[in-house]
């Protein structure tokens, strides 16, 4: 009986993390982006992340913890992309047909939401443990259907920058690698991981709002006006905000 639940948690996990690549298709119709695009695409990507990181992210985390460990988590989520970033401008490391200055900033994009990925991924797992299957199942199709935008969210200014329509699906795809990676060991350990998620929510949120702030934004001001960037923030904030308030997240 357990192994056939085992088998279940992973199955469910891995096509919650395929389900973020759905969030590529919309962009098949859009090949040649103009600059102005590219810093649009930006802003709403960068209202989308913030949407999460409050609305979903931060308010999950309170639900769960004091909101010291929810400070305390954002706080080391800022900084660790604060490193990665400061790790990465003595690196010339370039994705797909990106320029360094592009490649670095769709590396910060995908290992955030990466992280991003990581408590939801414990969720599915502390959600099937809690012995309500149909309680888990649903929580994973919540978050899967979650994941759709978010697909939208990384892959916005990686198609932007020209980036092909196959690689963006494929990124968005690995960013949600965690999730069937740690739904198993965290509903056989449901005792060691339940306790971490207010922190680890905190965690991914801080390292969202970091992205928005020192990459999305700057790069969106640079391409665009300031007043299409801060419509762009807000269409994505409130767009994201609709789906994780219909999905009750």
């Amino acid at each position: 009986m357990l192994d056939n639940i085992v088998i279940q948690v992973f199955v469910v996990a891995l096509l919650t993390d395929l389900a973020t690549g759905l969030g590529a298709l919309p962009f098949a119709f859009v090949r040649h982006p103009s600059v102005r695009w590219q810093g649009i695409a930006s802003a709403v990507a960068g209202g989308m992340m913030i949407s999460a990181s409050v609305f979903s992210l931060a308010d999950q985390a309170l639900r769960r913890g004091s909101v010291w460990e929810v400070v305390l988590g954002m706080l080391a989520g800022a900084a660790f992309v604060a490193w990665i970033a400061s790790r990465m401008e003595d690196n010339d490391w370039r994705i797909a047909n990106l320029n360094t200055v592009d490649s670095r900033q769709a590396v910060l994009i995908v290992v955030t939401m990466f992280i991003h990925s990581i408590p939801e991924g414990v969720a599915i797992g502390v959600g099937y443990a809690t012995g309500e299957l149909r309680f888990g199942l649903l929580l994973a199709l919540a978050i899967a259907v979650h994941n759709i935008p978010e697909g939208m969210a990384v892959t916005l200014p990686l198609r932007a920058k020209g980036v092909s329509l196959w690689r963006c699906a494929w990124y968005a795809i690995l960013t949600s690698v965690p999730q069937p990676l740690l739904a198993v060991p965290s509903f056989l350990l449901v005792s060691v991981f339940k306790p971490l998620l207010p922190s680890g929510l905190g965690f991914a949120g801080g390292a969202m709002i970091y992205l928005v702030a020192a990459e999305l934004i700057p790069d969106s001001l640079r391409s665009c006006s300031r007043q299409e960037t801060a419509w762009g923030v807000i269409v994505g904030l409130v767009l994201m905000l609709l789906i994780t308030s219909g999905l009750g997240l």
